[in-house]
């Protein structure tokens, strides 16, 4: 398996020099990708509530520094050598179509083929009207069209795409990605979600903490493995094809030792038990799973991230 850790595009340690302390020494430590998030603007005022805490409450709420997610992604390139790049999640209809492919082939082609992309349908509706989106009701088709359109010019040498919300034909469009086929990890948990990994991703890339779509207990995201597979058969894929890694936003022993269901909560526990979580994300074929680290300062998350390295990866 993989490791990754978060990279801090907002917050105290975004800042150029702990956000390039924190990226070079995760390389250096031995994590194999980093995530960045994205949010272009933060609405004061919200009406959906944010779908990864029970509560719905968007911890990015109180304001403050916030990076644009695609700059940041080129700036850690720029800083390391051989760490992935994962967004988590890009969403995908805050940028035009043709704009994003081109930014996209731009990052994999300076960062030699490190770009994964981690993308979603997005979920804050004043975010979409503030940015000038496509309506955000018709995000999920907007999503997948994008996509598409994104695979139509970086693989063809004469690309052309006739959508709804994608046009284009008599295009050049060079250079093309380093990789032949940029990862794409799907976000989400919900049906639509997991029907779009099934049509258009290399990879399923959940979090188990969603109200709506409980992935936190092994029997849970077991089950949404099941229907992954499920989706893929329908759509005519093999279920092989389709990687798996996990998103870990909670840990250790400050969270419940058990589900809403009682059975055990992943990764609550001392280091022990979530080595064991570990092994059995393993055992079912899981290709990366990744932790965000805090600290009152650089220095410190990357001291609570070498203590993770040694004292939990490195027994799995």
């Amino acid at each position: 398996m993989q490791w990754g850790f978060n990279a801090p595009v907002s917050g105290p340690l975004s800042g150029v020099k702990d956000f390039t302390l924190i990226v070079s020494e995760g390389e250096a430590i031995g994590y194999d990708y980093c995530t960045l998030s994205d949010h272009v603007i933060i609405p004061r005022e919200l009406e959906n509530k944010y779908p990864y805490s029970d509560t719905g409450e968007f911890p990015g709420r109180a304001g403050g520094d916030r990076h644009e997610q695609l700059t940041a992604v080129t700036f850690a390139a720029a800083k390391t050598s051989k760490l992935r790049l994962v967004t988590s999640v890009m969403v995908v209809p805050h940028r035009p179509a043709v704009l994003t492919a081109k930014i996209l082939a731009t990052i994999d082609v300076l960062s030699e083929g490190r770009l994964t992309l981690g993308v979603g349908a997005g979920w804050c509706r004043e975010e979409f009207e503030a940015i000038g989106t496509d309506p955000f009701d018709e995000r999920g088709a907007v999503t997948d069209e994008y996509l598409l359109a994104c695979r139509a010019l970086w693989t063809n040498e004469d690309p052309h795409f006739d959508g709804k919300y994608v046009k284009f034909s008599n295009v050049f469009f060079q250079p093309r990605p380093v990789q032949k086929r940029v990862p794409i990890w799907v976000g989400g948990e919900s049906g639509p979600a997991l029907r779009r990994t099934a049509k258009l991703g290399d990879g399923w890339y959940p979090i188990g903490t969603n109200p709506a779509f409980r992935l936190d207990t092994l029997e849970r995201f077991k089950g949404g493995i099941e229907r992954l597979h499920r989706h893929c058969r329908d759509a005519g894929r093999d279920p092989k094809e389709i990687a798996v890694a996990y998103r870990v936003t909670q840990r250790g022993a400050g969270i419940p030792d058990r589900a809403d269901n009682g059975d055990r909560r992943l990764f609550s526990g001392d280091n022990g038990a979530i080595v064991g979580d570990l092994r059995a994300f393993r055992d079912l074929g899981i290709v990366a799973v990744d932790f965000s680290f805090d600290g009152s300062d650089a220095r410190e998350a990357i001291a609570n991230m070498r203590r993770f390295r040694e004292d939990v990866l490195a027994k799995v």
